[in-house]
């Protein structure tokens, strides 16, 4: 496992955000829900043993407060620029600083745990190296490291884990892939949701409390989900 690995956590402004959910979620209870997952992601990167510092980009004031009270450190620089910027901001201060290497992860994830971030953490090779846990449909790139932080060009998106492999392979990088059910259940469709409440992985967390008692699972039902 390389050292001096820093996690960054972008995480945008609340309001409005999961647009995706609103043919099944009102905007107050898609404000709640990103809330429940951002708490959760958080916690288990700040219970991630392996890590020199968690680093959260955000301008979402409940986050800042939030990040703080788990004794994260917030950066805004990037904020607003999406999910490639908020990262290579992060990763761009990282590198100034001189840090070993970073591993990053989105904050809708809510069954990722410590010991999944972990298991990435220990399949990470010295440096230079990449790593990447891709999400479920072999789409997304749901948790990746970089070993130095700025060792491989990121672009974030749906359709950006095949990409990334590329990306690794140009900078003379064979990459590591690792594959975890909870890093890999992120939520941005209705079809996460119910994915994500049938996962064994999920019983137990905040996020599925919290849909069972909006009755979420019986809204997917009657769609078909």
């Amino acid at each position: 496992m390389a050292a001096d690995v820093w996690a960054i956590v972008p995480v945008k402004e609340l309001e409005g955000a999961k647009q995706r959910l609103a043919p099944l979620l009102s905007p107050a209870q898609r404000r709640a829900l990103i809330e429940v997952m951002v708490g959760e992601v958080l916690e288990a990167v700040v219970g991630a043993r392996g890590l020199a510092g968690v680093m959260v980009v955000t301008l979402d004031p409940l986050v800042t407060a939030m990040a703080s009270r788990l004794g994260a450190r917030v950066a805004t620089d990037g904020a607003r620029d999406g999910h490639t910027g908020s990262v290579t901001a992060g990763l761009k201060l990282l590198a100034r600083e001189g840090r070993g290497g970073m591993i990053t992860l989105p904050g809708d994830i809510p069954a990722a745990t410590s010991a999944e971030i972990e298991a990435v953490l220990a399949a990470h090779l010295g440096a230079p190296s990449f790593t990447i846990s891709p999400a479920h449909d072999d789409l997304g790139s749901n948790a990746v490291v970089c070993s130095p932080p700025d060792s491989v060009p990121l672009r974030f998106g749906e359709n950006s884990y095949f990409p990334h492999l590329d990306a690794a392979r140009r900078a003379g990088i064979e990459p590591t892939v690792i594959r975890q059910p909870g890093i890999a259940m992120d939520i941005d469709h209705p079809a996460d949701l119910a994915a994500f409440l049938r996962l064994p992985q999920s019983a137990g967390t905040r996020t599925r409390a919290f849909l069972e008692a909006e009755a979420v699972p019986r809204l997917l039902a009657d769609k078909g989900l």
